[in-house]
């Protein structure tokens, strides 16, 4: 699965190739609480379709009441961005759905042009990191490709959003808690390889929309050059296929780098990484272990649930408390 502003931006190329009038809805501000982050988008069809999302349903059901049809889009194929506020009062906030004392903003920019459209997919499919670059006068729009993330900023002329690829997730072993990690990881958007060299497990695998490759785990994560938009679960238990692509791993600038394991097993692993390869406690720091956070798992999907939630939390930026990092049951384990 692709993730949700590729998505958002086919749509949106379809409807313009096809001749119809759509305008792309991003959120450049909140204020206090609000349903969906700054930089999310939506596009809107003059058919009232609507793909993507910028708040929990109540402000795309006023923009399609709003903008359905042709006479409620500006007649130039290409027009200033228009800005809307939502949640300015009390009344407002509970009319549209907003939390309590939230607000946002929301930027629309009408009959996006096509060529510029098409040539952001290109470079997303190609895995690079763009900044979309909109002047507020004239609705004309730039692309820059750069090398690191950049938060969304607006001025009284230009409005910035960074687009970027798909955010990618390498699975070691291929068991069965690795099918339900994979499965939870396609529906959040990313991309998934699950690596393992043991037939007997890759000849059961179930999950379609995977990349599953025989390649020794360590190998493949070189091959990978993996960004920080990458994270490495390894879940084989074996230290002779986890070991080795953990430290790979650590040196590279993954967000995310954690392995499954009691805290007497990751304790462990921890020790051979000092004793066998060289390391420090510092340089290993990065590596998470037990993986998940405690939400009492007991069963595989359970397991999986508290996995994928810490690796969201660390994508997203929210520090997650201590007494949260306590792994699930160690009986599993």
């Amino acid at each position: 699965m692709e993730n949700l502003d590729l998505i958002v931006l086919r749509a949106l190329l379809d409807w313009r190739r096809a001749g119809k009038k759509a305008l792309l809805a991003t959120v450049v501000r909140t204020w206090g609480s609000s349903p969906r982050p700054v930089g999310s988008i939506m596009a809107l069809c003059e058919d009232g379709s609507v793909v993507g999302s910028v708040s929990g349903g109540c402000i795309e059901d006023d923009l399609i009441r709003n903008y359905s049809g042709l006479q409620h889009f500006p007649l130039d194929q290409q027009s200033a961005p228009q800005f809307l506020k939502y949640g300015v009062t009390a009344d407002e906030a509970h009319r549209f759905g907003l939390p309590c004392g939230g607000t946002l903003e929301i930027l629309l920019e009408f009959n996006v042009d096509i060529d510029s459209l098409a040539k952001l997919i290109n470079e997303l499919t190609d895995g690079k990191l763009v900044a979309r670059e909109t002047e507020l006068k004239t609705g004309t729009v730039t692309l820059k490709v750069i090398a690191q993330p950049e938060a969304l900023s607006i001025n009284e002329t230009v409005l910035s959003n960074t687009f970027g690829p798909e955010y990618r997730m390498l699975i070691i072993g291929a068991g069965q808690l690795s099918e339900y990690l994979a499965t939870m990881a396609l529906f959040n958007g990313f991309s998934v390889t699950v690596c393992d060299p043991r037939e007997e497990y890759r000849g059961n695998w179930k999950v379609t929309g995977v990349t599953l490759s025989s390649q020794m785990p360590d190998d493949l994560v070189q091959e990978m050059r993996l960004d920080s938009r990458s994270c490495v679960v390894a879940l084989t238990h074996d230290p002779k296929l986890d070991d080795l692509a953990l430290l790979d791993a650590l040196q590279t600038k993954a967000f995310y780098v954690g392995a499954i394991g009691s805290r007497r097993n990751s304790e462990a692993r921890r020790q051979r990484m000092i004793e066998h390869f060289g390391y420090t406690e510092e340089s290993i720091a990065k590596l998470k272990g037990p993986v998940g956070i405690y939400i009492g798992s007991k069963t595989p999907p359970e397991v999986a649930v508290s996995v994928m939630a810490e690796i969201l939390a660390v994508k997203n930026g929210v520090r997650l408390p201590e007494s949260s990092q306590v792994s699930y049951a160690k009986e599993l384990l």
